[in-house]
C-alpha cells in the first residue's frame, strides 16, 4: 500500500532494534500475555487463528506498553512536572497506572461520551480526569491547551516514536510464541499499534502479511491512504478506534507497511464480541474484537492462512456488553420477539400460550397493545418475547401459530 509520497520501511523513525530495546525496558512491568491457538474460531473462519490476549494486561489493554516506554525515557524534571494526555480510555488507564507507580503526576482529558468504566478505572489510578468535548479530537485540543498553560509533558496516544516502539512489543511476543503466523490483523484507530507491530513483524519476517482493520463508521486511515473523503461519525461499538484524524507519523508507517486496510460493520463487531465471550470465555471491547470481525467479514481474504489477531482491549461497559449479547441471541434466533394479532376475547392469550408450551418455547415477557394500533377496536397486537433453541426451533413455533390461524411476524433488529 506504500506510495511514492510515503517513507519506505527503511527510513521510518522506528525500527526493530528500537522495539527490542523497548521490550527490554518495559519487560519487568507489563504482563507477557499469552498467544493461543483457537480451534473453534479456526473452524468457523477457515483460517488458522491465533489470539493475543492483551485484554489480560493489568489495565486490560495493550496501551500500557507505549505509555510505560515513554515515561521511562523522560527526564527527571519532566517527570516532576507531570504528564497530560487525551484518550478515549485505554491509553489513559495505562498512563495513569504506570505514572502513579513511578510517582509521576498524570492528568487525562477524555471525551464526554467515554464509557463510565474507563473513567472510573482511570481515576482509580490517582489520575486527574477532565471530561471535555464529544470526540477524541475535541479532548485532544483541550489537552494541548492545558499542556501549554501548566508546563506539562504531553504523551500522545499514538503519534510518537516511543509510543510506537512500545506497542510493537506485542508483535515480538506473538511471533516468539507462534512463529508460524504469516498474517497479522491489527485494529487501527490512530495507528500506533499497527505501526509498531508492523515494524517489528516485518523486521522479523519480511514476507509477513499486515492487514489493518477499521470500523466502517470511522474509516479515517482507510480514507487517508486512498486519498478519498469519507465521513467519520456515529456511535460505534469500537470507540477505542473511533479516531477522526489518524496520526501524521503513523500514517507514514501504515502506508509503508500495510498490505491492506479493511472495514468492518457494527454487526460484525457485535458478533465478534459475543463469539469471543462464548467460545474463548474472554471479554473484549469493540476495538478488541475488530480483528476477528475482519475474518468474519472477509473470510476469503484469510482462508488457509496462519492469522494472528490482537485482542487489544477488554474495557467494555457491562450494560453495553449485556446488550450486545442479547442482540446476538436475537440475531441467531435463540431470543425473539413475535408480534401476534389476536381477537380481544377471553382465552385468546391462553390459546396462544398453549402453542408455545406445545413447542417447548419459553415465554419471557408479554406486551399487550390495544390503543396504539391500526387494528379495529376489538383487535389487539401482542408482542411475546421468547427463548428458543435455535433458528429452526423458532421457525417451527411460527409455523404452528400460523397453522392455528394466527397472523405472526418477528420484530427484527437493525
Amino acid at each position: 500500500m506504500a506510495t511514492a509520497s510515503t517513507l519506505s520501511p527503511e527510513t521510518l523513525p522506528v525500527a526493530l532494534p528500537d522495539i527490542q530495546a523497548a521490550a527490554a525496558r518495559i519487560g519487568g512491568s507489563i504482563v507477557r500475555t499469552p498467544t493461543l491457538h483457537s480451534q473453534t474460531l479456526s473452524q468457523l473462519t477457515g483460517a488458522s487463528v491465533w489470539l493475543k490476549f492483551e485484554n489480560h494486561q493489568f489495565t486490560a489493554a495493550y496501551k500500557e506498553r507505549g505509555a510505560l516506554n515513554t515515561l521511562l525515557q523522560m527526564s527527571a524534571e519532566a517527570r516532576a512536572k507531570g504528564v497530560i494526555a487525551a484518550s478515549a480510555g485505554n491509553h489513559a488507564q495505562g498512563l495513569a497506572y504506570h505514572g502513579h507507580r513511578l510517582g509521576i503526576p498524570v492528568t487525562i482529558v477524555m471525551p464526554k461520551p467515554t464509557p463510565t468504566v474507563k473513567v472510573t478505572q482511570t481515576e482509580s489510578h490517582q489520575a486527574a480526569v477532565i471530561l471535555e468535548g464529544e470526540t477524541f479530537d475535541a479532548a485532544y485540543a483541550h489537552a494541548r491547551q492545558l499542556e501549554a498553560e501548566r508546563g506539562l509533558t504531553f504523551v500522545h496516544p499514538f503519534d510518537h516514536p516511543h509510543i510506537i516502539a512500545g506497542q510493537g512489543t506485542v508483535a515480538l511476543e506473538m511471533l516468539a510464541d507462534a512463529p508460524d503466523i504469516d498474517t497479522l490483523v491489527v485494529p487501527i484507530g490512530g495507528g500506533g499499534l499497527f505501526s509498531g507491530m508492523g515494524t517489528a513483524a516485518r523486521g522479523l519476517k519480511p514476507g509477513i502479511q499486515l492487514v489493518g482493520v477499521q470500523a466502517e463508521l470511522y474509516p479515517s486511515m482507510y480514507a487517508a491512504l486512498r486519498h478519498v473523503d469519507l465521513p467519520c461519525e456515529g456511535d460505534t461499538l469500537a470507540e477505542g478506534i473511533a479516531v477522526k484524524q489518524p496520526g501524521a507519523l503513523t500514517r507514514q508507517f501504515v502506508a509503508a507497511l500495510a498490505d491492506d486496510v479493511l472495514l468492518v460493520s457494527e454487526r460484525d463487531l457485535e458478533r465478534s464480541v459475543s463469539l469471543l465471550l462464548q467460545i474463548e470465555k474472554t471479554v473484549v471491547e469493540g476495538a478488541g474484537a475488530a480483528g476477528l470481525a475482519a475474518l468474519l467479514a472477509h473470510p476469503e481474504r484469510f482462508a488457509g492462512r496462519e492469522v494472528g489477531i490482537v485482542l487489544c482491549g477488554g474495557n467494555i461497559d457491562t450494560r453495553l456488553l449485556a446488550n450486545v449479547l442479547l442482540r446476538d441471541l436475537a440475531r441467531s434466533g435463540r431470543l425473539a420477539r413475535l408480534r401476534v394479532r389476536l381477537q380481544d376475547r377471553p382465552g385468546a392469550l391462553f390459546n396462544v400460550a398453549r402453542i408455545f408450551h406445545e413447542q417447548q418455547v419459553n415465554i419471557i415477557e408479554v406486551y399487550h397493545q390495544r390503543v396504539f394500533t391500526t387494528l379495529p377496536a376489538k383487535g389487539l397486537i401482542t408482542d411475546i418475547e421468547c427463548e428458543t433453541r435455535d433458528r429452526d426451533h423458532l421457525e417451527r413455533l411460527m409455523d404452528a401459530l400460523r397453522a392455528a390461524h394466527y397472523e405472526v411476524s418477528t420484530v427484527e433488529l437493525a
